[in-house]
């Protein structure tokens, strides 16, 4: 049979495994791109030409190193790199309408050109008034958040529900090599001219450039998600992809088609469904009946919130700067341990390696058990990881700054490193971005799963990234002015020192709790399950695991049960659904 797809796609030559492995390879790519991005802005603050450009401060001799950044208009360097957030939370909701309409594979290449024009107006940037009224940030943010919230959705969409976690994690490790090559890019160029060179800035910013264009010239190459073929009535395709993906000899071919059956018999149900798919709908709820949208956009909201406030961005520039407070003599962790200022650089250096190595056995850890202990109980031992190491670098950065005040530089530099060496279990990297892509109706995961993106920019740019990414650049003397900034990640560091650590441990104490409660299991379950997991009109998790069980087991054909779902109202005493009256059920509906 001829193939119904493009001879040029690689699903004509690679199948199950490989094909998996090959679109999981592109989605990576998209994720180095975000975790390059994101790690960029750190060192492009400290470059003299930059900052002479942009005219938010100058650069000095301090302590026998030249060209340190003195800032004298923090507002200004902090609202070049937050409107980058603004950008992604933008992209975010326009990528999850447009992925819906146009298809996960279009929206990636859309994303990509976005990205590559935002990279290359910043990387030829004149002054300030070029990265922000001109939105050079901004527009790259907003092709960074067309990806976030459309690749996450295609690589669920076509992994199989047995290893779904499996594929996010090891993606995410890309995220985490993005970073790191970003800061190693950074500061071999600042050898370049003694840092003094356009080159340290507009080359970084340029580099981003290299993996969307690979991005955008190969992903044409790769199948359509099969589920949104089925969406649009292309199901022929859709069979196909999903025989490559599944398997096309021997048992496989019934498993393929199993699977494409209750795909179909979902997305032919949602079509009969009258419910709003607006944004506005989908976060009140409004219309969605026994599909309860608001509530799973406010859990996946509040999940990629709660990754902020555990303070995995706000830990990882803290270990690497202040302690205490502002004043001229305020040591950062190496230098606490001992180190000079270009060694501390050097050694901050080894320190994101070191960062890398442990947040990339985090996400391994994610692989073998996402899979195997589900998501909750993955995000249960990552809060009490947490919880313990940063509780611990707080009392030895505590121990730490009392031997340096009180003169004892061995005990200074042991305790020193050993804050700066906590390893934190970050199981919270990985979790929040493949929940939302699992949880949402096909009619509108792509819009869910921008949600998500939404959460993870508002905690993201409120909580640390807007003001701590200025942090490396911000003179010490100048630094005090961030004490005007209403964000309250910095002020808790001005205001507390290491005690923040403590907030942080704390919010890993209260995560846990708010998981068990609301967050119902989605490992180990199909995409289509998923409406049955939330049919339950209690926010309980335990409600929902019951609802989802009674369902299942009254009605073992998964079709029946989601076709009585949809038309009828849940008896949970009697568990069983009862399919009421047109009228009941046009009441229900609106």
């Amino acid at each position: 049979m001829k193939s119904p797809i493009s001879s040029w796609n690689v699903a004509n030559r690679l199948k199950k495994c490989r094909l998996l492995i090959a679109i999981n390879t592109i989605a990576a790519l998209s994720i180095f791109f975000f975790g390059y991005d994101q790690g960029m802005m750190g060192g492009v603050n400290n470059a003299k030409d930059y900052i002479d450009l942009m005219k938010f401060g100058h650069t000095a001799t301090v302590n026998g190193s030249p060209h340190t950044p003195v800032i004298t208009n923090s507002l200004l360097q902090g609202g070049i790199v937050s409107v980058y957030y603004l950008g992604t939370l933008i992209g975010a909701l326009f990528g999850g309408w447009i992925g819906d309409r146009i298809g996960r594979i279009k929206s990636i290449a859309l994303g990509s050109i976005w990205g590559i024009l935002g990279a290359g107006l910043q990387c030829s940037a004149r002054n300030h008034v070029w990265m922000i009224f001109v939105i050079a940030r901004l527009i790259n943010g907003f092709g960074t958040g067309i990806l976030n919230a459309i690749v996450p959705v295609w690589a669920t969409e076509t992994a199989e529900h047995t290893s779904r976690g499996q594929f996010i994690a090891i993606e995410f490790t890309l995220n985490i090599f993005g970073v790191v090559v970003a800061y190693w890019l950074e500061y071999g160029l600042s050898y370049i001219d003694n840092g003094a060179s356009a080159f340290r800035w507009r080359f970084p910013i340029a580099f981003q450039i290299i993996p969307l264009l690979i991005l955008f010239g190969a992903v044409w190459f790769f199948p359509e998600s099969p589920r949104w073929l089925v969406k649009m009535g292309r199901d022929q395709e859709a069979r196909f992809i999903l025989a490559r993906l599944r398997g096309d000899e021997g048992e496989d071919v019934s498993r393929a088609e199993a699977e494409f059956q209750d795909i179909k018999h979902v997305a032919e149900l949602e079509k009969t469904l009258s419910y709003s798919t607006s944004y506005f709908s989908m976060f009140t709820g409004r219309g969605s009946g026994k599909l309860h949208i608001g509530r799973r956009v406010e859990l996946v909201v509040w999940l990629q919130i709660m990754q902020e406030w555990v303070g995995i961005a706000g830990v990882t520039i803290y270990r690497m700067q202040v302690l205490t407070d502002h004043s001229p003599d305020a040591p950062t962790i190496f230098r606490i341990a001992g180190f000079g200022v270009m060694k501390s650089q050097w050694i901050s250096g080894l320190n994101k390696i070191f960062y890398m190595v442990e947040n990339m056995i985090s996400t391994l850890i994610c692989v073998f058990t996402l899979d195997r202990i589900g998501r909750r109980w993955t995000l249960y031992w990552g809060s009490v990881g947490q919880e313990i190491a940063m509780f611990l670098a707080g009392g030895f950065a505590r121990i730490a700054i009392n031997a340096t005040n009180a003169g004892d530089a061995s005990k200074a530099s042991q305790f020193g490193a050993a804050a700066a060496s906590m390893i934190f279990i970050f199981t919270f990297l990985t979790v929040p971005w493949l929940y939302p892509a699992e949880i949402f109706p096909l009619a509108v995961r792509g819009k869910g799963n921008a949600w998500g993106v939404v959460g993870w920019s508002v905690g993201n740019g409120w909580l640390v990234r807007i003001i701590l990414e200025t942090l490396p650049s911000c003179s010490i003397k100048n630094a005090k002015g961030i004490r005007n900034q209403t964000l309250l990640c910095p002020v808790m560091f001005d205001s507390i020192g290491e005690k923040t650590l403590y907030v942080f441990a704390i919010s890993n104490v209260i995560t846990i709790p708010m998981v068990w409660a609301f967050y119902p299991e989605s490992n180990q379950r199909t995409l289509e399950d998923m409406d049955l997991l939330f049919a339950a009109d209690s926010p309980w998790a335990w409600d929902a695991e019951r609802t989802f069980a009674q369902l299942k087991h009254e009605n073992p054909n998964f079709a029946q049960a989601t076709a009585q779902l949809k038309n009828g109202e849940l008896d949970e005493e009697a568990g069983k659904l009862q399919v009421a009256a047109s009228k009941e059920m046009q009441k229900s509906s609106n």
